[in-house]
Parts: structure tokens; sequence; C-alpha cells
């Protein structure tokens, strides 16, 4: 394929959303709308990315970093002048340029390679756009083509006759063309209309004036087109991926005993046989191996679930969650940066927080790893086999040895034995002084730390 460049237009400043986030930043899975559009054009391997901002400017180039260049649009003249600005930044690059949304995150790679592929064509078109034919037209813009996709007129909709309006291929502003001609055609887009703007699609009847040709490429889904300006329009988008995702998911082996119910994030990874109860939510960052059971009202992120593992009800694990196969978290359990071994258990009321379980271990009802003083995080290390009594807090730095047994009731400050039983159930003992100097050396090493 031709090298490329992507530009794309995210200078609109969103007012339907109501929003201090940039339109083009609301989330759709877990992944901003634009980072959705962004993977789909990194699949092809653009040569250069150029994104068009304006209003929003300092969110979004926090959002890209060094993914993109950014140029700004202002005043904003419409979509021929947003494209304009993507030409300094361009410089002498001699490929083929492809225009897109950032608010039409959807797009699909093969898409845009049909696009660019049609650039190439026999027929050699100057402009290719992609057309799309949803279920109703409405009040789109029209593009009238043979059924070769050779374009004879761009016509929108208040001015289409009804012959022209019976057409049923509607524009969806994308588009491809040689980067000399795409600049070329814009120096010669007028602002003669009610808004005194430029628009991008004028280069197509342009282009067909001068006598050459221009085609269309039909998008294989009109959802892969379809534009968010609304928070209304957002929560279409996200259904409309979800229901796609939990189809995937099912295809690919998994049961999914209530689809509908069930919210992946957009790089959730679902191995074969794994079964996902009801109301289950799954965050950025989680991947579940062959066989693992997922039970209902469960929340994973950032979390590893390994073969034949199970999750739930009511488990939360947060990143950094790492459970080995046959391992067992039941309801309210959470973990957070922890592993529990292969066959290890933690079946309710639990916290485990910076914590290495080893294989076979038991973690009895209501233990947490006390893991934070206010200040630092602590690590606690627990043996293979060992067997934490119920409503046990393990003080953390810590470790309990392999088949170690901890007594319920246990406040656990000092490392134990492999093999050792651990009972702490001493009387309460009280330190006048003893918070406010603990405070004060604290806060002066947490000073000298950040200097």
């Amino acid at each position: 394929m031709t090298d490329f460049a992507a530009i794309i237009l995210a200078a609109g400043k969103g007012t339907r959303m109501k929003s201090d986030l940039h339109k083009v930043l609301h989330p759709i899975a877990g992944r901003a709308m634009l980072h959705h559009l962004m993977a789909s054009i990194d699949t092809l391997g653009p040569k250069r990315k150029v994104v068009v901002v304006g209003a929003g400017r300092d969110q979004l180039e926090a959002a890209l970093g060094d993914d993109a260049e950014t140029r700004v649009q202002e005043p904003q003249l419409g979509t021929g002048h947003a494209v304009q600005q993507a030409e300094e930044p361009l410089g002498d690059f001699t490929g083929d340029v492809l225009v897109l949304y950032g608010d039409v995150p959807f797009v699909r790679g093969e898409t845009m390679r049909a696009m660019l592929d049609r650039l190439h064509a026999e027929d050699a078109p100057k402009v290719v756009v992609l057309g799309f034919e949803p279920e109703d037209a409405l009040a789109y813009g029209r593009v009238i083509a043979d059924d070769e996709g050779r374009i004879s007129k761009m016509v929108e909709f208040k001015d289409a006759s009804e012959e022209e309006r019976a057409c049923t291929l509607c524009n969806s502003g994308l588009m491809a063309a040689r980067a000399q001609d795409m600049f070329d055609l814009l120096r010669r887009v007028g602002n003669d209309n009610a808004q005194g703007e430029y628009y991008l699609p004028d280069i197509v009847n342009i282009a067909i004036a001068d006598g050459d040709t221009c085609a269309a490429v039909t998008a294989s889904d009109p959802g892969e087109v379809a534009g968010i300006n609304s928070r209304a329009e957002l929560a279409r988008a996200e259904a409309q991926w979800q229901e796609l995702k939990r189809e995937e998911a099912m295809a690919n082996g998994a049961t999914l005993r209530a689809p509908e119910t069930v919210f992946f994030s957009y790089d959730t990874q679902i191995g074969r046989d794994v079964t996902i109860d009801p109301n289950v939510v799954f965050g950025p960052g989680v991947r579940v191996a062959d066989g693992a059971h997922i039970k209902a009202f469960s929340h994973l992120e950032g979390a590893t679930v390994g073969e034949g593992a199970q999750v739930g009800p009511y488990a939360r694990l947060r990143p950094g969650a790492v459970l080995a196969k046959d391992a067992f978290v039941g309801n309210f359990v959470e973990m957070k940066k922890s592993t529990l071994g292969q066959g290890a258990k933690a079946s309710h009321l639990t916290y485990l927080g910076d914590a290495e379980i080893g294989a076979g271990a038991n973690i009895g009802a209501g233990t947490i790893t006390c893991n934070y003083d206010g200040y630092f995080k602590y690590k606690t290390t627990i043996g293979e086999r060992a067997f934490i009594g119920s409503n046990s807090a393990l003080v953390a730095p810590v470790t309990i040895g392999a088949d170690a047994i901890v007594a319920a009731g246990s406040t656990v400050t000092r490392d134990v034995a492999p093999g050792e039983l651990r009972m702490e159930r001493a009387e309460q003992s009280i330190k006048p002084g003893w918070a406010d100097r603990f405070h004060d050396t604290m806060k002066k090493k947490k000073r000298g730390e950040t200097k």
C-alpha cells in the first residue's frame, strides 16, 4: 500500500455534550473515542498523523502525547478550512491523505484500506468518498454514483431533487486523495454559502467539473460512520460497541448467561469455556484464561484471572490482582496488586492488598492485609498451604510461612515461621501521645522524599 497520512478533524467545540471534557475524549468501553479511531488507523501503519484541534487544545495534546502532530484551526471556517491546517505540517509529503473525524470512532482499518486502494484503481479517481446506506437516509447529503462507484454529483439534502433524494447512498464526510490533489482542490473551494464556510465535500464537485473521476466506497455497516455529538449518541455508541463485543466473546467460546448485562472494556481478553454470570463489569486491562468462572455482580479492572479460577459473586479485582490456576475469591472479596497462588482461596469478606499468597493457602473471612500506614504501602507474604483464621489483621510488612496457622481474631505484626501457630489476642494497651509522634516523624520523612 502507498504511504499515507491521516488527518483527523477534532476542532469542534462539542457544545451538545455540555461537558468540560473535549467531545472526542469521552470514553467508549473505557477508551476515548479519539483513541478508538487512532488504534484503527495504526493497523495500517500511517507515515504521518495530524490532528486538527481548536477548543480544548490542551486536553487533546495531553491525551495524544507524541502519537500525532496537532494543528490549531482558529477561526473555525468549515471542514475544508480545517483540512487545510494540515498542509504545512505535512510539508513535502507526496503520498495519500485520509481525512477522518475524531467523533466518528468506529471506522475499521479494512474500510480505510478500501478507500486508499480505490484511490489507486485503474480509473485513478482524484477523490474517494466513503458512503454509507442507512436504514433511513433522513437529511444526509447524497452521493450520486453509478454501479462502479463513479460519482456524478455530491448534493446536500436541502438542494437535492426528489430523484436525488431517492438515492440511498449518503455521504459520511470521510475522504481520501493524493496529498497534492487534496490541497490543490481545497485552494479552489469558496465560501459562498449561508455559513460563510469552506466545505470539504466541495472538492468532489470541483474535480468532477474539471472532468476528473471521483469515486465512492460504501461502508459495510452504517454503524462504522456514526458520529457522536451528544450524551445520548455516546450512550448509543457504547451500546453498539458492547453488543458487538458480547457477540465476539460468545463466538469465541465464552458463555454469557445474560449478555445484555455484561460490560466489557476495549481491551478485555476472554478465553474459551469461560462462564460470565449476569451483571459483570470489566474495566481496562483484564485477561481471563480458559475455563474461568466470573460470577454475578463482580467488577474487574487491571486483573489477570487464571485457568479454571473463580471470581465472585460480588467480588472486586483492582489493578494488579492476579489469580493463578484454580484460585478462588468469593463474595465481597477485594484484591489489589496481589497474587493468589494456584488453588488458594479467599472465600468471603476479605481485603488483600500488596500481598503474595502461596498455592493452596486459605484466607478466612474478615481477613485484611494492613498494607498502608497513611504514608507508604507495605507487602504481606503468605506461604503455601498457610491458614489464616477469620477476622485476622496482617500488619505489613509481614511474612507468614508455609503451613503456618494464624488463629482467628489475631493481629499479626511479626513474621510467623513455617508450621507455626500464631495467636495474637493481647489486651488493649494505650500509649498516650504515640500517634502524634508518629505523624510528626512520618511527615518529616515524607517531606524528605519529595524534595
